[in-house]
């Protein structure tokens, strides 16, 4: 679901709330769609769990909100970082103030979503993402056409059960059938998606790692702790915003004790500030940097 649909619909969900009834011909003009669009949209609003009411003729109107409020994040999209820098915003307003309460609830219903087309700037990527995102709301198995492997440097088709997208939609977590495991698919690597008739078959085997504080997933499971000067946690918490939750100061130190998904984006961040950061705990992300350094920094 494309930014326009999105605020398309929230409009179309304002009009119908409103006092006054129009038809959907009344509608369908004054948002500069057609009458089909806004029936759609209607279809769309109530799959995600709201009552929309058919008044008399082609007149409808809002109802009560039903059980699927939860359901609202199929409408509205919110990246984990995005909610937590705008729970940390709510939580600056005044307790007296009586729209915190409001915010922080209606935040909540939203927090677990994924922000689906805000990130997306290509239009054959944006293509890709919604019949992923379609295939993951239905159950689908997919064939990701042409995908490009940076190991293998072969473009290949690949048999998959798309699971869940990482931060921004840069990628898609999904089980691979013909390797008989979890991985990640980089939405650019994808030529195109074709959705499958085929249900998902091995969600047993189903394994979605949520991203690590650096953004990164994969299969490493490595505990680290890191002591950051100020600058470097001050560059920390502006690139990574959810490493606030892991970043304690001890001693007069800052230590950032997490458990990083994939060595690559510590690392970067690491070699970036060497001379502002001690790796106090990961033998695995400091040999790391230290086979990075002698691989390429030791031949500039």
């Amino acid at each position: 679901m494309d930014q326009t649909k999105i605020v398309k619909m929230l409009r179309l969900m304002k009009l119908l709330t409103g006092n006054v009834s129009r038809t959907i011909d009344q509608v369908a003009k004054e948002m500069g769609i057609t009458p089909r669009t806004v029936y759609r949209y209607i279809d769309d609003i109530r799959e995600a769990g709201f009552v929309v009411n058919k008044l008399y003729g082609n007149v409808y109107a809002m109802g009560k909100v039903g059980r699927g409020l939860s359901d609202f994040n199929r409408l509205i999209y919110f990246t984990e970082e995005e909610a937590y820098i705008t729970a940390k915003m709510i939580e600056g307003i005044d307790n007296n103030n009586v729209l915190k309460r409001d915010l922080q609830r209606k935040l909540a219903s939203v927090y677990d979503s994924t922000s689906i087309a805000n990130y997306i700037d290509n239009t054959a990527n944006a293509a890709n993402v919604e019949a992923l995102a379609d295939a993951i709301k239905r159950k689908k198995q997919v064939i990701l056409k042409q995908y490009e492997s940076a190991h293998s440097n072969e473009s290949k088709d690949r048999l998959v059960e798309p699971i869940s997208f990482t931060a921004n939609m840069i990628d898609v977590w999904a089980y691979d059938i013909e390797n008989d495991d979890n991985r990640v698919f980089k939405i650019q690597r994808i030529h195109s998606v074709e959705v499958m008739d085929a249900d998902w078959a091995f969600k047993s085997k189903h394994k979605a790692i949520k991203p690590d504080v650096f953004r990164m997933v994969g299969n490493l499971n490595e505990k680290i702790v890191l002591q950051l000067n100020t600058r470097a946690k001050s560059l920390l918490l502006e690139e990574f915003p959810l490493a606030e939750k892991d970043l304690k100061r001890e001693e007069g130190k800052w230590l950032l004790r997490t458990t990083i998904h994939s060595l690559e984006g510590a690392g970067r961040f690491v070699i970036g500030l060497a001379a502002d950061i001690k790796i106090i705990e990961g033998d695995k992300l400091r040999k790391y940097i230290l086979d990075y350094q002698k691989k390429h920094i030791a031949k500039i």
